[in-house]
């Protein structure tokens, strides 16, 4: 048969990354990753995978980031028993953050059961636990960049420094076709270059069909060397001290922690930011810090640049939930750094619930916030927001500071694609929002790919490959329209309705005038909600 990829997530948006390529003999995962951002898009999570479990024959792992490996320990589950091929440093990674993965949705689940009792509701059960994590382990193989790995019979892969996280790769695939030998390279996330701790982004040239991620296709940003960003970063940590109260991270736990702690305590030892105390609130960020005191030697500095943070005076790491809790009690100037980056889950969330009403806060948004996230209506100036089923209204001081970005911009992946030519068939943009696959689209046909072989696929989208390009082949109906995954979804419609109800119930004249606006809704939504509910109406509050 001719081989067929198919690319059952992050297509059309920025998570939840999977392509099934299928060959005579063979079928391989690049990537299993968990979706992110709305419910809508989470709910995928949930489901049924779109292909044989049974019929899988190995993985391929780019890197350690949930969006690409978070529901491998639900293929697990699902009876996957194969071999996951991923570097040392992925698989390390893995083990700690799979496991945290679980832990989380277990506690989620265990208190949304707890809602969902009270409610009526019937009880859920997590994709998968941090025991489920644990039993995947033994199915990593390790593999070193540069080294070509037999996949399967007909399939190998070699890894190559993607330069975007610890272990990070890209992978270059080769398929022993029925009509004569097919080269593919999938990118993976790329790195912007010049980091001080992760290898430059490099791969070989000239492949049949290109796979690329698009998160920053449609944008530039300012190229700072890592002097420019510690100032960057000293500036806002001032502005952060002159506004009287905390300094609140939401922490990507991988690599952007780790380089932020770093800069945060040299502005610090050198007097250009105000000293205080820093609190790590994420028991993945510590655990992945180790991993990185212990895999993280830079073979071209001779050195490992995280050593710092073994022993620093104002780093506090705060592993359990007692601990976290004590934060509640401090005041004035400090920094916590908590889990997620994106705010939609882990301890973070407690302490934008608390804090997020303070003018004198400060929140720093480090990183990519996907469409659906409350950090993305954080980072888009929403007044108000809804945590945990509470309304909490937005009067801290929200800032963007992308100079930590762990992905290329649209110039850098425009010029490391071009490297990597000449590409005979097709380049497939995946792993971004539509303005990003667009954007880069249009950026490689203006540096000479043809327009015409340039594919943005859809989710769950299969495609023939040939040595000349790819044919798109009719498949059964799609799990998400084309365009619901990089939207926001009716969930969050209802709660900005809400919020703009409670908003407008405030600012209304008097009791006379709330209660004509919630007659008008009422009538709106007909029986039984209709007719008077003013004061001679049922009370829901007795």
């Amino acid at each position: 048969m001719t081989p067929t990829i198919s690319f059952h997530g992050a297509a059309g948006c920025v998570t939840g990354f999977c392509a099934e390529l299928r060959t005579s003999n063979s079928r391989v995962l690049v990537d299993c990753g968990m979706f992110q951002g709305s419910k809508t898009l989470k709910k995928l999570n949930y489901n049924d995978f779109p292909f044989e479990v049974s019929r899988i024959d190995a993985v391929l792992l780019t890197h350690a980031h949930i969006d690409h490996s978070g529901l491998l320990p639900k293929l697990m589950r699902a009876g996957y028993t194969g071999p996951i091929f991923a570097t040392a440093a992925t698989r390390d990674l893995c083990e700690v953050m799979l496991a945290d993965a679980g832990g989380i949705q277990e506690g989620e689940v265990r208190d949304l059961n707890r809602r969902n009792q009270r409610r009526g509701r019937p009880q859920v059960e997590p994709i998968y636990t941090a025991r489920d994590a644990k039993r995947l382990m033994p199915q990593f193989q390790t593999v070193k960049f540069g080294e070509r790995a037999i996949i399967a019979g007909d399939i190998q892969a070699t890894w190559w420094p993607a330069g975007h996280i610890l272990g990070a790769g890209s992978v270059a695939v080769d398929v022993d076709a029925d009509d004569g030998p097919l080269k593919l390279l999938f990118s993976g996330d790329l790195g912007p270059g010049g980091s001080e701790f992760v290898a430059e982004p490099e791969a070989p040239s000239g492949f049949d069909h290109l796979i690329i991620e698009s998160t920053y296709g449609d944008r530039d940003r300012i190229a700072t060397d890592p002097a420019t960003r510690r100032r960057a970063l000293a500036a806002e940590l001032r502005d952060a001290h002159a506004a009287g109260g905390p300094l609140l991270i939401p922490a990507f736990a991988v690599e952007r922690s780790q380089e932020l702690l770093l800069d945060i305590l040299a502005v610090m030892d050198s007097g250009e930011a105000p000293a205080t105390d820093i609190f790590l609130d994420s028991p993945l960020a510590i655990r992945a810090t180790d991993v990185f005191l212990e895999r993280g030697w830079n073979r071209s500095t001779n050195s490992n640049p995280f050593e710092a943070l073994r022993h620093s005076p104002h780093l506090r790491f705060l592993s359990k939930p007692a601990d976290s809790d004590t934060l509640d009690r401090l005041k004035g100037w400090h920094i916590i750094m908590a889990g997620s980056g994106m705010c939609d889950a882990g301890r973070i969330r407690k302490h934008l619930k608390r804090l997020l009403w303070q003018r004198e806060c400060t929140v720093l948004l480090s990183g990519y916030q996907a469409v659906g996230t409350l950090g993305r209506l954080l980072s888009e100036g929403a007044e108000r927001v809804s945590i945990q089923g509470d309304e909490v209204r937005v009067r801290a001081r929200v800032r963007m500071f992308d100079s930590y970005s762990g992905h290329a911009d649209a110039s850098g992946l425009v010029a490391w694609a071009s490297s990597r030519g000449p590409i005979s068939g097709t380049t497939f943009i995946v792993h971004g929002e539509p303005e990003g696959a667009a954007g880069l689209r249009d950026r490689l046909a203006s540096a000479g790919f043809a327009a015409d072989r340039l594919v943005i696929p859809a989710i769950d989208d299969r495609f023939r490959l040939t040595r000349a390009g790819a044919e798109a082949e009719q498949t059964g109906s799609r799990r998400l329209p084309s365009d619901a995954a990089a939207r926001l979804d009716w969930h969050n419609s209802r709660a900005a309705f809400l919020l703009g109800l409670n908003a407008a119930l405030e600012q209304a004249p008097d009791d006379k005038a709330r209660e004509a606006l919630l007659n008008r809704l009422a009538g709106a939504l007909g029986p039984p909600f209709d007719g008077d509910q003013g004061a001679t109406g049922s009370n829901p509050a007795v």
